[in-house]
């Protein structure tokens, strides 16, 4: 059976080395991290999402700042809160809850962010940025965010030893936010990426051939277990709720790989919930800290 790549406990494990680094920034150069959450509207997900961050904050010692703006807030309103953050030096990192209400103008949003505060790593100077590093190691010279699932993901191969340099790397999705990212960072690892979707011809083959495969196309249970090749890494980064009459709420939570089957094959998997998603935060915490350490080195 496979080992599990617990992301709950890598995830505390980040927050309290993330803590720390914040304290010791603040002692030698008096440089508190802040960050600052914007949340429009009442949407019930946002706000636990929102609650989660406020929470990860405290732990790491982050000051988190939040701005409420009701369902109704207009486009220029949001837009002069973001100009207001960016002009703000005790904020380090801003973070606009997404999705917004329809109304509103996502794009022009996220490119108003000050990309060194875009500690979610979605603007197109990150992106664009991190498209030219030829090492994932020249990440924080380069003054690049990285976007905080696929780092997430990377953390999570790096803290259970998993050998990159050279592996054949499988991701499943094409998304911006997870797998074109994904894809790029394992290459700046020197592994050997093939990137799939739901059309590739001979799918299961291409995955089997795979010595770590990253899940992310959307789609419960996709990725069958007898895809996965002996002693293969699993990444499921699928979040997806199925119906099930045996759990008490009717529903229960799969990624988008088998996960009781392909964990006979795998030698690392991990679970669903409690594998990719508790990086998530972490990784946004650890943006926040880099970005108040070089504030603090300006």
């Amino acid at each position: 059976m496979a080992q599990i790549i617990d992301g709950k406990a890598v995830s505390e494990q980040l927050k309290a080395e993330i803590g720390a680094a914040v304290l010791k920034l603040k002692e030698e150069t008096g440089v508190q991290a802040g960050l600052a959450v914007i949340l429009v509207g009442e949407d019930p997900a946002s706000q636990v999402y929102v609650k989660n961050k406020g929470i990860s904050c405290k732990q790491c010692n982050i000051n988190s700042i939040e701005h409420r703006l009701p369902a109704d807030a207009k486009q220029e309103d949001l837009m002069a809160l973001i100009d207001k953050l960016n002009n703000d030096p005790a904020i380090h990192g801003i973070l606009c809850q997404l999705p917004l209400p329809k109304h509103l103008d996502e794009n022009q949003v996220l490119l108003a962010i000050d990309p060194a505060k875009d500690v979610d790593g979605f603007h197109p100077m990150n992106v664009g940025k991190f498209m030219t590093l030829k090492k994932f190691s020249d990440m924080a010279d380069a003054g690049v965010f990285l976007p905080c699932t696929p780092y997430g993901c990377i953390e999570l191969l790096q803290r259970s030893g998993v050998k990159l340099d050279g592996a054949n790397a499988v991701v499943i999705g094409r998304s911006n936010i997870v797998g074109k990212p994904v894809a790029m960072m394992l290459m700046s690892l020197n592994c050997t990426v093939t990137i799939c979707h739901s059309r590739t011809k001979n799918l299961a083959d291409v995955v089997r051939a795979a010595d770590i495969v990253v899940a992310a196309i959307g789609s419960p249970e996709f990725v069958k277990g007898d895809w996965i090749g002996k002693g293969a890494t699993v990444i499921d980064v699928g979040v997806n709720r199925i119906s099930d009459p045996a759990a008490k709420s009717g529903t229960r939570l799969v990624g988008d790989v088998e996960y009781a089957a392909a964990s006979e094959n795998a030698a690392f998997i991990t679970p669903v919930p409690g594998g990719v998603g508790p990086m998530t935060i972490a990784m946004l915490m650890k943006n926040t800290l880099m970005s108040a350490q070089r504030a603090a080195k300006k």
